[in-house]
């Protein structure tokens, strides 16, 4: 049988340094190893900022911040609470239809390479009179081109004034319910939900947001989108500011 023998603590202090298993770093040394350090953290910054969620928010005017400032409008408000947390790609353009947004949305998923696509669009293919199957198909080809890019998807909903009548509205709203259980979308069924109907919320056109609605829009998408976020990576400790308060 081997039986292990004590051996005293100093011998082995002794034979470390001799051996040259570890010994103090002189001062050049020390300046040499925090210069490499710094290097590699610079190296290593880029891939980290590489590494936030991509969001590509495909909307029309409502997401194009029309008639208000840019940085007024839900989308900036967005990036603005993410605090960088995230990077948020708006591609919005004002009268942007589903059809222009699909012809649109290849090359954008390519130059960004999204985590996260925001879809809000119909608005104008509505207001058009457009049937609602052709704005079904548009949409559809820009859900299945996110997925196949490696993108998930939610759906912004939007609807139209009565004038169009009762059975166009329901057609259209349809769409956004049809596909999102089709296809098991994340869905806000109505972006300007505590909005449209409200006095001082909507710009003398009665179509579009003003600066003050701005805030409850995001707070209406906010629900449906952090889930989203943090199963992309940005965990709900580091996402920045509650919804906030309406009156």
């Amino acid at each position: 049988m081997v039986r292990a023998v004590p051996v005293p603590a100093g011998l082995i202090r002794t034979a470390l340094f001799r051996g040259h298993a570890w010994r103090p770093a002189a001062p050049g040394r020390r300046l040499a190893f925090a210069w490499l350090a710094l290097l590699l953290a610079l190296a290593c910054a880029p891939v980290l900022a590489a590494e936030r969620p991509v969001l590509l928010v495909m909307g029309d005017s409502l997401s194009a911040a029309y008639g208000i400032e840019r940085h007024e409008g839900w989308v900036s408000l967005l990036a603005e609470r993410l605090d960088g947390k995230a990077q948020v790609v708006n591609a919005s353009i004002s009268g942007e239809t589903s059809s222009g947004g699909a012809n649109r949305l290849p090359e954008l998923l390519g130059q960004h390479s999204p985590d996260i696509v925001l879809l809000e669009l119909g608005g104008n293919d509505g207001l058009r009179g457009l049937p609602p199957g052709q704005f079904e198909a548009n949409l559809t080809d820009m859900i299945e081109a996110s997925r196949e890019a490696g993108a998930e998807v939610l759906l912004l909903g939007i609807d139209i004034p009565p004038n169009y009548g009762q059975a166009y509205r329901d057609a259209f709203t349809g769409v956004f319910l049809r596909l999102a259980e089709a296809y098991e979308l994340a869905l806000v069924p109505f972006l300007l939900e505590d909005v449209a109907l409200e006095d001082g919320l909507m710009q003398g056109d009665g179509i579009h947001p003003t600066a003050d609605a701005q805030p409850i829009i995001l707070d209406t998408v906010w629900p449906e989108l952090e889930p989203l976020l943090e199963e992309n990576g940005a965990e709900p400790a580091t996402l920045s500011g509650a919804p906030a308060d309406q009156d």
